[in-house]
């Protein structure tokens, strides 16, 4: 009963980021402001991918059942609830309150969420037990080691929640109360290192391939700490190059890993073409910004930057994930398909290559362009994920 709740509720959570990332597509055309772009973008499509997936995947792969079942359900009001807040105070609209009743709403939500994934797993903190089968034994010294950075990144969540309640509200802030530095905190800190060590468990899994042991032990670390490093002194000296080659590491090892795990597989499923992209992007994304942090920045840079790590690594990742987690071809509506989900990927990192020749050139008509052809791949990937799930 609880595998069905927990599912039946993970996909409530697929449904909503699918519907922040058309918003999200749909205020680029609008040209709506960067906050708001960054709240559309990371707290409402990539984080609740990242929580409905966590219920499932995380208590399984610490060999534990989820504590409380019903939490995905409890949590799911208050987020979503609390994304809706924040947008509207980013786009200054809505009473004045709005922006502390959007924090107060999401951090409540993801108070339920890390409550409840740490109570699942408080006697197996460290993940040490894996629940990985004889089958796959060899993978247990990855799984391990990947499993003792899920708490990392749910401390992220939890410091970059607070930041964002403060920022709205009385408390005193950790750092400066910046849009970048919340934003590393659970763009980087929280869904990166999700995707390094869930990632490092499922992808070798998906491609039926190996990694190098010597890749994961520089990813995780490397991954783990360049959030931190970043927020604490962004824009600022030495320790802000140290972060950002830190990061660099991280995302070029997990591009190299993933580079590595499609050239040995024999498989060819529709997903590993966005995930492929999604690290391709990441590549880019943190190139720009070891740019950063030696040269000066330009609005049309840091927007570039955005778009490769928002909609680029994390993006098309999670796109490519969610391919391999609900099948297109199984599609219950007309036209879902392999065909039409590998479209749906051409458009969003064609349209994303051209934003950011339309950005560097400074062609707003071709920034444009660019604009338009995500939102159809948005579209389309949302159309592919309502098929599959009518089929259910």
């Amino acid at each position: 009963m609880t595998t069905a709740i927990v599912s039946r509720w993970a996909r409530r959570y697929v449904l909503a980021s699918v519907l922040f990332l058309i918003a999200w597509q749909v205020g680029t055309v609008a040209e709506i402001p960067r906050h708001a772009e960054v709240v559309l973008g990371v707290y409402g499509f990539v984080l609740h991918m990242v929580f409905g997936k966590a219920y499932s995947l995380v208590p399984t792969y610490f060999d534990r059942q989820l504590a409380f079942a019903r939490a995905p359900a409890v949590q799911f009001p208050f987020t979503v609830a609390g994304t809706a807040g924040l947008v509207g105070t980013s786009l200054e609209v809505g009473p004045p309150w709005l922006g502390s009743a959007g924090a107060s709403l999401w951090s409540l939500g993801v108070g339920v969420f890390l409550g409840t994934l740490l109570w699942t797993v408080r006697g197996n903190l460290t993940g040490r037990e894996t629940a990985t089968g004889e089958t796959n034994a060899e993978r247990q010294p990855i799984d391990r080691v990947a499993n003792g950075f899920v708490p990392v990144a749910l401390g992220y969540l939890a410091v970059g929640t607070y930041e964002t309640l403060a920022v709205y509200t009385a408390l005193p802030v950790l750092f400066d109360g910046t849009l970048p530095r919340v934003t590393h905190l659970l763009a980087a800190g929280t869904a990166g290192v999700l995707i390094f060590a869930l990632g490092f468990r499922l992808l070798p899994r998906f491609f039926v391939a190996s990694l190098p042991w010597t890749l994961v032990v520089v990813v995780l670390p490397a991954g783990a700490l360049g959030p931190a490093v970043l927020a604490a002194h962004l824009g600022i000296g030495p320790r802000f190059r140290l972060g950002a080659l830190v990061e660099a590491i991280a995302v070029t090892g997990f591009a190299l890993g993933v580079a590595l795990l499609f050239v040995r597989s024999e498989r060819r499923r529709v997903g590993f073409t966005a995930v492929l992209a999604g690290a391709a992007s990441g590549v880019g994304g943190v190139a720009l910004g070891l740019w950063f942090a030696l040269e000066q920045q330009s609005p049309e840079l840091v927007l570039a930057h955005l778009r490769l790590n928002g909609l680029g690594f994390l993006g098309l990742t999670i796109v490519g994930l969610a391919y391999q987690f609900y099948p297109p071809a199984v599609g219950a509506l007309p036209g879902a398909s392999d065909r039409t989900a590998l479209v749906s990927i051409a458009s969003l990192a064609g349209g994303l290559v051209v934003q950011l020749i339309g950005l560097a050139g400074h062609r707003p008509l071709l920034t444009t362009v660019g604009h338009l052809v995500t939102l159809g791949g948005a579209l389309l990937y949302a159309y592919v994920i309502v098929a599959v799930f009518a089929a259910r």
